[in-house]
């Protein structure tokens, strides 16, 4: 059998296996309890398996928005199961709920539908549990950018986003001990919803994930906030930057960062070594970036909406080369186009790597590519 061939009996080990790797079988040290009561995740209802496939997903031209745009360049979606996501949703309404994140606003976001996206972009899993890791930890995600960076009306303020994400990071990577300091410092956390959602969700990935795992999501979290910081700059001076330099902070921060999760939602580890490697690295950042420019065309009308417009895609390449909305868009799905296609070219080069983990986490970075591009077409949270 080929490296590239199937076998529905095919069973990948969650972690390597032999002399010397016992202790790679830990999970992160202090997860915490399985559960919480009311917090979504519940124990004793029937979960579903895994979906073992290493054959590249085919790419089609996807109709998107009214229709009379081009064609978005895309991977085929894998997965519509309607009654998985609304069982996720359930679940992640609750763990808001308990929480008290977007508190008043919970059946906007209950509507927006962050358990259907991970039941979308993560195919290889049918365990309304572990799809519940990546909803909490994208809703999460997601509130920090609308309470911090976005939504002006929700309090975000371009002078305070750097120390917030200061704190962001205490709460998901708590520093070492300091004292009394340290007492301070959970009481801010504790009295901010969006940095409890962030802990706890950063929790749950830890009862699925190894440390290694845990601290990639750490880890390249931080590096998204970096690009946060730029956009605050750019916000409070009033001076857009030039589309060039706008790519280069949007690749790292794109989808990228929630493609993360994908070997930890579905139950096997992708060797750090291979997550670093960089024609990994390039494939997946390509793909996080072509999902993000989806995010950008979506959600142009909402961000020119705001009193402090944030930086999109289209909006700066309309300012820069003085064409139409219109236009600037053509241009903007010419770009997702172009990423997806090389990343379709990496994934055909890395084929040749002898590593089956390698083979599902790109596949599942289709899946999200396409799952991402679902979702967007259907989620109130881009309708006008």
């Amino acid at each position: 059998m080929s490296a590239n061939e199937t076998t529905p009996a095919l069973r990948l080990p969650a972690l390597p296996t032999g002399l010397g790797t016992s202790a790679l079988s830990l999970r992160a040290a202090d997860p915490g309890p399985a559960f919480e009561e009311g917090d979504g995740h519940e124990p004793g209802l029937p979960g579903g398996g895994h979906r073992y496939d290493l054959a590249p997903l085919a790419y089609r031209e996807r109709q998107w928005g009214d229709g009379t745009y081009p064609p978005l360049y895309c991977p085929e979606t894998v997965r519509v199961d309607d009654d998985l996501g609304v069982e996720v949703d359930r679940r992640l309404v609750a763990w808001a709920e308990r929480i008290g994140l977007h508190e008043g606003r919970m059946e906007e976001f209950r509507d927006t539908g962050f358990g259907r996206l991970a039941m979308l972009a993560h195919a290889d899993s049918d365990d309304p549990d572990e799809l519940l890791v990546a909803a909490q930890m994208n809703a999460a995600w997601w509130a920090a950018d609308d309470y911090y960076a976005d939504e002006s009306d929700l309090g975000a303020t371009p002078t305070e986003l750097p120390p917030r994400l200061a704190l962001v990071m205490s709460a998901m990577d708590p520093p070492p001990p300091a004292g009394d300091y340290t007492r301070r410092l959970e009481e801010a956390i504790k009295a901010d919803p969006v940095l409890v959602a962030l802990r706890s969700a950063i929790s749950h990935v830890s009862r699925h994930a190894t440390p290694s795992q845990v601290m990639r999501v750490c880890g390249i979290t931080s590096q998204m906030y970096v690009s946060w910081c730029a956009y605050a700059a750019w916000r409070y001076l009033k001076t857009p930057p030039p589309v060039w330099r706008y790519l280069a902070a949007r690749q790292h921060d794109s989808f990228y960062t929630s493609m993360t999760l994908i070997d930890i939602v579905g139950g096997y580890v992708l060797p750090a070594d291979l997550f670093s490697d960089r024609r990994f690295h390039t494939a997946l950042m390509q793909a996080g970036t072509a999902s993000v420019i989806v995010n950008d065309l979506h959600s142009v009308a909402r961000e020119a909406a705001d009193e402090l417009p944030d930086s999109n895609v289209i909006l700066l390449i309309a300012a820069e080369d003085e064409c139409s909305i219109r236009e600037a868009t053509e241009r903007a799905v010419s770009l997702h186009n172009d990423f997806v296609r090389d990343f379709e070219a990496g994934q055909r080069r890395l084929a040749a790597v002898p590593c089956p983990e390698l083979k599902r986490f790109l596949r599942g970075a289709q899946a999200w590519m396409a799952g991402c591009l679902e979702w967007h077409g259907s989620t109130s949270r881009y309708q006008s």
